[in-house]
């Protein structure tokens, strides 16, 4: 018995490590980064003295539960840099990371906050938009991105993109890969009007029986 116990324990305390972490993803996802801790906990089915002795701020649990998805946006831009063609890369980037953060509300809050406390967080926001920057220099030289496109319209467009609001997480994922196709024709420097994905119904258009 004397044995086992702290095996126990460690289980015990990485059950609740991850609990705590689905509880974190799926409540920030839905309602963004301003959900108090004791209501994770509570989702969790955890104490909150549990919840603060595993993370003790909400910057650091926002950072664990969202370096998956981190690293999933520095794979994305990783690609666009790799890509031999700098607009087709550009383009690559925007579709990509817009579904990305269409997928999970929650990483475009923490993506877009400053959380200065939260260094791997931050640091890899920071590379992640440095990437972006060289790649969209390589577009302009290529002169297939408009010159006067600055990193700052990136940004209107992820706080633009985190606005969607869908009577489903499919149908926001759709409007995304919509709303991303529209930016990429607007950012282009001669655009070229080609399809769009198809059109998602919106919540709000639902509500006003527009749709």
């Amino acid at each position: 018995m004397t044995d086992r116990l702290p095996h126990t324990l460690r289980s015990d305390a990485l059950d609740n490590r991850e609990r705590i972490l689905e509880a974190a993803r799926a409540v920030f996802a839905a309602d963004g980064l301003n959900v108090p801790m004791r209501e994770i906990a509570r989702r969790a089915g955890v104490g909150p003295a549990t919840l603060y002795r595993r993370f003790p701020t909400k910057e650091a649990l926002v950072t664990e539960a969202f370096m998956e998805q981190l690293s999933a946006c520095h794979a994305i831009v990783d690609e666009g840099l790799a890509d031999p063609d700098p607009w087709h890369g550009f383009c690559l980037v925007i579709e990509r990371i817009c579904e990305l953060h269409a997928r999970d509300r929650g990483f475009t809050a923490a993506f877009m906050s400053a959380f200065p406390h939260a260094i791997d967080f931050a640091t890899g926001r920071d590379y992640a938009m440095k990437a972006i920057g060289e790649l969209a220099r390589r577009a302009k030289a290529d002169g297939r991105l408009r010159d006067d496109f600055v990193l700052d319209d990136l940004i209107l467009v992820l706080m633009a993109n985190g606005g969607i609001h869908a009577a489903s997480r499919a149908a926001r994922v759709a409007a995304s890969r919509r709303f991303a196709a529209l930016a990429v024709q607007a950012f282009s420097a001669a655009p070229e009007h080609g399809p769009l994905p198809p059109a998602a119904r919106l919540a709000l258009a639902v509500r006003r029986g527009l749709v």
